[in-house]
């Protein structure tokens, strides 16, 4: 895999509300250290969703951690993956425009070239992942 991906990264955090400016944050400065600031505005958006939804599922199951990012680039596109331990797929919903919430996969669709999601075998849970 390094040879796919020579910049690689990862973090693992609590399942607390926190966790997801955090993954933010860290990825807003790696991405500069990169040197790949045109994905930074799109990358922080789709991971405010993948790490909030990770969030939402870690806690449904009554735990508070932990989550995990993994981001994995060749300089020229970038692989965010979020981890959390529940099995249950994730879930696009209808909304309507008004909703205040449940628009969050299909932001990730509009804004990553693809999107999909796998349950490790070796650690259980899930992984959704989006390529820039």
């Amino acid at each position: 895999m390094n040879g796919e991906w020579p910049l690689q990264d990862s973090l693992e955090l609590g399942a607390l509300p926190d966790a997801v400016p955090c993954a933010r944050l860290h990825t807003r400065h790696l991405l500069r250290e990169w040197g790949m600031n045109w994905l930074i505005e799109n990358a922080e958006l789709i991971i405010s969703e993948l790490m909030t939804n990770a969030v939402n599922a870690a806690r449904a199951g009554g735990s508070i951690g932990p989550v995990r990012l993994w981001l994995l680039s060749d300089s020229s596109q970038l692989v965010i993956m979020v981890w959390d331990p529940s099995p249950l797929p994730p879930v696009r919903i209808n909304t309507s425009e008004q909703a205040e919430s449940g628009r969050g996969l299909r932001l990730v669709a509009t804004l990553a070239r693809q999107w999909d999601w796998y349950a490790p075998l070796q650690i259980g849970g899930k992984t959704v992942w989006a390529l820039l």
